[in-house]
């Protein structure tokens, strides 16, 4: 059996920390908190838990606050929590399990475990589950493989388990997240893709008037560049036309989405014309988009948007028009992908 150290960071999270250690307990041999900057009651409950609390001043960066969590942990393993998540008792049996099952010696270096419970948060992913790194071996031993031309592994081993961590967030981190974005790009940052991908997805699902036009000349260079990606253009291009939508600017919807419709499109960029259309009152051309968001076209952000909003929308626009019968239909089409969703 290993041990395990559980190391998280925190800040202000009276409102589920006991919740998410409770769901641990019994998992650890030490347990690390890290506090950023509480002015709640989060250290209290967390010395219900542990003596090992300790203070970091925030740097602004979230990495930095990680690794100073982990240069306190003793244990074989690492699991790095949020105080948002849970472990129900079915998957809490699967973690004991594995915990049983390795020991000091295992070649295994990471674990990932599923990430579950996304769509249900308007969260900035397409799934409902993904594999996320969750459990690190802390101190890695580098072994030669191969038996000529020998050369040290440099890959880590990675073992996915099928233990389901749910997220059950109190509130949204978009605003939270949307400011560091402005403040790195202001600081004439270079965004790595994974953290540009991210950024997109926080601009189209909760970017306000404000982040759509402090956005504007980062989402400008993206469709002028010559070597971008397909998907981040057509990205790029749906959150303009959201952004000129939102501020009225007639003229630039038509030149983003000309751009867009012009190189394939995708369901964001229709839902946006959808939504042009149906603020105008002019359902039939509503529906049409909305008809191409759900049917013509495939989703780079919003699984939503490719889904659930376009039926609804398309219910909607049918009443209007005075087809009830045509309405019905995707009424039902609508409640059969709900429905789908919970089995």
């Amino acid at each position: 059996m290993i041990t395990i150290s559980v190391c998280m960071i925190v800040k202000n999270e009276e409102k589920v920390l006991a919740r998410c250690l409770d769901s641990l307990a019994g998992l650890w041999e030490e347990l690390i908190i890290v506090d950023t900057g509480s002015t709640d009651k989060t250290k209290e409950i967390a010395s219900k838990y542990t003596d090992k609390i300790y203070d970091f001043s925030w740097t602004g960066n979230f990495s930095d606050a990680r690794n100073f969590s982990f240069s306190k942990a003793s244990c074989n393993y690492i699991y790095a929590a949020d105080a948002d998540e849970v472990l129900d008792e079915k998957n809490r049996e699967k973690f004991y399990i594995l915990k049983n099952a390795l020991d000091a010696d295992s070649e295994i270096e990471i674990v990932q475990m599923y990430y579950g419970n996304q769509l249900s948060q308007d969260s900035i992913y397409n799934f409902d589950k993904e594999y996320r790194p969750k459990l690190y071996k802390r101190l890695r031993s580098f072994k030669w493989q191969e038996p000529i031309h020998e050369a040290v592994r440099l890959e880590p081993v990675v073992f996915d388990s099928d233990i389901v961590i749910f997220h059950k967030p109190h509130g949204q981190h978009s605003e939270r997240d949307l400011s560091y974005f402005e403040k790195m790009l202001g600081e004439g940052q270079i965004l790595s893709q994974r953290m540009q991908d991210i950024y997109l997805r926080e601009l189209y699902f909760a970017g306000d008037r404000h982040n759509l036009k402090t956005g504007h000349d980062f989402l400008l260079q993206l469709i002028m560049s010559e070597s971008q990606d397909s998907d981040v253009f057509q990205k790029a291009v749906a959150i303009l036309c959201k952004e000129a939508r939102i501020l009225k600017q007639d003229s630039d919807i038509l030149k983003y989405s000309l751009k867009g419709v012009a190189s394939q499109g995708c369901s964001e960029l229709c839902m946006e014309l959808g939504h042009y259309f149906y603020e105008k009152e002019d359902w039939e051309e509503a529906s049409i988009w909305y008809y191409n968001a759900a049917y013509e076209t495939i989703c780079l952000m919003s699984l939503k948007a490719a889904t659930s909003e376009p039926l609804s929308r398309l219910v909607t626009c049918y009443e209007k028009l005075g087809m009830p019968q045509v309405a019905k239909e995707y009424q039902e089409q609508l409640l059969a992908y709900e429905q789908s969703k919970v089995q």
